[in-house]
């Protein structure tokens, strides 16, 4: 309910997304419009501009909320969103809860790279954190890395405005000395220019930094997309030269658009939690959801419960 788009587009999604193996189950108020699948009704709806906490706290029958409690019980396997991405953070801490041993949640977002996928977290779930945060955002970035894309030692780097240890705010110079002391393949800074050529198979960085670095990595892509588009368009030898690479740009736009993805692991919780992009299209719903059948099908989360303290301890 929490979508830019407005409930149909989630729905028209979630449509799509339905298959003999996935089944969506929509939680929304009486009335609501769901084309035939599964409805579970919660009145309430917590909007964009409210404090998520305070809102979680005061609209426990909100359908954001009763996903996560759906989740939690049994219900339901995972939960997505495109509504107010500090309320999924509160409901998710508050119903469904955090691993044993993980200080905060982190956002794991899919980078579409040029030499290849990475994931690069927080990218918006901590706006403030602590150089110890970072380190096991690192440690759960490379277990997702190695035991989700099938990367074997992979690389991690600390996002900063430059590539020398010394470079970068109080929090990124500790965070550094931490991360290189750890066990992890840690191959230091990188400058945020660095993100579409693939800097690393794990990039690090707080969750304001990197929220930050991924608007400006979708707006940018847009933005030139849009252009291109334009220019091919603009004149008879543009169009004649628009056929001729139209599979290419085609096959660059998919693996580049936001809407390909849909959405981003909430990582460190105890079930799969999703969070899609408030503008999200009806595809990048569909996107989303699939992304959360598929950390179910992978056991992303027992994975990362078994394997996190395994890797922190080694550390210690």
């Amino acid at each position: 309910m929490g979508s830019d788009r407005g409930a149909g587009t989630v729905v028209a999604g979630a449509l799509e997304a339905a298959s003999d193996t996935l089944t969506p189950v929509l939680f929304g108020p009486t009335g609501l419009e769901t084309r035939g699948l599964e409805h579970v009704v919660a009145e309430d709806v917590i909007g964009m501009d409210e404090k998520p906490a305070e809102a979680v706290r005061a609209k426990p029958d909100s359908s954001l909320v009763a996903a996560c409690r759906a989740v939690a019980a049994g219900d339901a396997d995972a939960v997505v969103s495109a509504g107010n991405t500090g309320a999924l953070l509160a409901a998710s801490l508050l119903e469904i809860r955090r691993l044993p041993g993980v200080h905060r949640p982190a956002i794991a977002v899919p980078i579409p790279a040029r030499d290849g996928s990475s994931v690069m977290l927080d990218s918006g779930a901590n706006a403030d954190a602590r150089p110890e945060h970072l380190l096991q955002f690192a440690y759960m970035g490379a277990i997702f890395a190695e035991e989700i894309l099938g990367l074997q030692d992979p690389t991690v780097r600390l996002l900063s405005i430059g590539e020398e240890p010394e470079k970068g705010n109080q929090l990124a110079l500790e965070a550094h000395a931490l991360l290189a002391e750890s066990d992890l393949n840690f191959a230091g800074n990188v400058e945020s220019r660095e993100l579409l050529a693939k800097a690393a198979d794990v990039v690090v960085t707080d969750g304001f930094t990197g929220n930050v670095a991924l608007k400006a990595l979708e707006g940018t892509i847009r933005t030139l997309l849009e252009a291109l588009r334009e220019e091919i368009t603009a004149t008879a030898l543009g169009k004649v030269g628009g056929l001729l690479i139209r599979q290419a740009a085609r096959r660059l736009a998919h693996r580049l658009e936001p809407d390909t993805y849909g959405g981003a692991y909430l990582l460190g919780l105890r079930a799969i939690a999703v969070v899609a992009h408030g503008n999200s299209s009806s595809r990048a719903v569909t996107s989303a959801i699939r992304l959360a059948a598929r950390g179910v099908e992978h056991g992303v989360v027992d994975r990362l419960a078994k394997r996190l303290p395994e890797r922190q301890q080694a550390n210690v």
